[in-house]
C-alpha cells in the first residue's frame, strides 16, 4: 500500500473543491460546468495523477474518469468518485444536459486532445477556468503549508550546508549537478522540477561557474547556463571545471510530495570575488530583505515592483534580473506544485497578495567577467510580512579549497 502520509486527506479534497466552486461562482457566475485534463490540477483536486478527465459540475458531485491507472488512483487517492473510462464516451452520460460553455485550462489543453474531447462533448463554446484555477492553488492551507516547511528546511540544510562541502577544484558542472541532485534525493527530495511555462524542462536546476551562469537561455529566470547540448540545454558544461576564484551559481527547486521551494545559492571558491561584485550582491540581498517586508496580505505585487524599481539607479538596472539584452521583469513569483506559479511580483499583477500565499524572491545581478550574483529564497505572505522558508544565509558563502577535496552527501 501507498504510504499513508503521503496520502491528501479527504478533508483537504472537499475544502479545495468547495474553494474553487466559491471562486468559479464569483468570476464566472454563469458556469456549469468545468473539465480537467491538466495532471497538476487533478493532482490537487484528487490526490492522484493518472491519465483521466476530472469533471466538475457546478450542481453534482464531480466525478474522475481514470482511463489508466483506475487501480492505482484507487489505491492513493480518497476522492470521493473515482470511475474507469475507456473513451470519453464512458463520461458524457454522466453529466446529463451538456450546457453551451464548458470551462477549460486553456493554457494547458493541446488541440487534438479538445478535438478528441468535443467529439463526444459537443458543447459550442470554451471557456476558460485558469485565472480560477490559478488563484485557488495560490493560496495554501495548513496541509500544504507543512509540505512547504519541510522542503524548505531540507532545502536551506542541502544549499547551505552540504553543497559547499562537495565543491571541489576540477570538477565539471555536470558532476556537480548529479552529486547536488544526489543529495537533494537522499534528503526525499521527489524527483523532478515542475514547471508550468509552456515545454520547459529541468533537471537539478540552473547553476554554473563564473560567466557560465549568464549565458542565454530560453527559461524566462535571470541566471544562465550553457547545458550538457544543443538537443540537452539543461544542467551544465562537462567541459567548464571548477577553479580558484570562480563565484559557484546553484539555483534549484525542491519538492516533497509535489510542493516545491525555490532557492538559489552562491559560493565564492577558493578567494574573494571582486568587491564590486560583491556590493552588487549585498545591494540584491538588501532588495530581497525589501521586498520580503512588503509580502503582506492586501499588498498588490505590481506596486511592490514598481515600489522597488523606481528606486534602482540606472547603472544597477543595466543587468539586474539578467545580464545585457537578456533580462526578465520580474522580481519574485509564486511556487507550490509547479515552480512558476502566479502570483508574480510584476506589472499587471493587480490583485492583493493574501495570507498563506507563497512567493519566491530573486533579485539578481549579472556581472562581466564574475557570473550572476544575488539569492532566491521562498517565503510565506504573512501580516507581519514575508517568512522566509529556506534559510537567511545571505550567500556567497566562502569555501576554501584545503576545505573541498572531501566529497559529502
Amino acid at each position: 500500500m501507498r504510504c499513508m502520509s503521503s496520502v491528501v486527506p479527504l478533508t483537504e479534497l472537499d475544502a479545495r473543491l468547495k474553494r474553487f466552486h466559491v471562486e468559479m461562482d464569483r468570476r464566472c457566475p454563469n458556469w456549469e460546468l468545468t473539465a480537467i485534463f491538466g495532471r497538476i490540477n487533478q493532482y490537487y483536486f484528487t490526490g492522484t495523477m493518472q491519465d483521466g478527465l476530472l469533471l466538475i459540475p457546478r450542481n453534482a458531485e464531480p466525478v474522475f474518469w481514470v482511463r489508466r491507472s483506475f487501480e492505482h488512483a484507487r489505491e492513493e487517492s480518497q476522492f470521493r468518485q473515482i470511475k474507469p473510462m475507456s473513451s470519453f464516451r464512458d463520461a458524457i452520460g454522466s453529466v446529463g444536459p451538456l450546457p453551451k460553455a464548458v470551462y477549460l485550462e486553456t493554457e494547458v489543453v493541446p488541440l487534438a486532445l479538445y478535438q478528441r474531447f468535443h467529439k463526444y462533448f459537443p458543447f459550442s463554446e470554451v471557456k476558460s477556468a485558469d485565472m480560477p484555477l490559478s488563484v485557488v492553488r495560490s493560496v495554501k492551507s495548513p496541509y500544504e503549508l507543512a509540505l512547504l516547511e519541510k522542503a524548505g528546511a531540507l532545502h536551506r540544510s542541502i544549499l547551505e550546508d552540504l553543497v559547499p562541502k562537495i565543491l571541489r577544484e576540477g570538477m565539471n558542472e555536470v558532476e556537480l549537478g548529479t552529486e547536488v541532485y544526489s543529495i537533494m534525493m537522499s534528503k526525499g527530495h521527489h524527483g523532478v522540477a515542475r514547471f508550468g511555462m509552456f515545454e520547459t524542462e529541468a533537471l537539478v536546476g540552473q547553476l554554473g561557474f563564473g560567466e557560465n551562469s549568464l549565458y542565454p537561455t530560453c527559461f524566462d529566470g535571470p541566471g544562465g547556463n550553457r547545458g550538457i547540448c544543443p538537443a540537452v540545454p539543461l544542467l551544465g558544461d562537462r567541459a567548464r571545471k571548477l577553479k580558484k576564484g570562480d563565484l559557484v551559481f546553484v539555483d534549484t527547486g525542491f519538492g516533497i510530495d509535489g510542493y516545491h521551494t525555490d532557492k538559489t545559492m552562491t559560493y565564492a571558491f577558493g578567494a574573494p570575488l571582486p568587491p564590486k561584485a560583491v556590493a552588487l550582491h549585498e545591494q540584491c540581498v538588501a532588495i530581497q530583505d525589501k521586498v520580503a517586508a512588503m509580502l503582506k496580505p492586501g499588498t498588490i505585487p505590481s506596486d511592490i515592483y514598481r515600489n522597488v524599481i523606481k528606486g534602482l539607479k540606472a547603472e544597477f538596472l543595466t543587468n539586474f534580473m539578467g545580464f545585457g539584452k537578456r533580462r526578465v521583469k520580474f522580481l519574485g513569483h509564486g511556487v507550490g506544485l509547479l515552480i512558476d506559479e502566479p502570483p508574480v511580483i510584476a506589472e499587471g499583477f493587480d490583485e492583493p497578495l493574501q495570507e498563506g500565499m507563497v512567493l519566491a524572491l530573486e533579485p539578481k545581478q549579472g556581472v562581466k567577467g564574475v557570473g550572476m550574483v544575488g539569492i532566491e529564497n521562498t517565503f510565506v505572505v504573512t501580516p507581519k510580512g514575508g517568512r522566509v522558508l529556506t534559510g537567511t544565509s545571505r550567500g556567497l558563502i566562502p569555501v576554501n579549497l584545503p576545505e573541498s577535496t572531501n566529497v559529502q552527501g
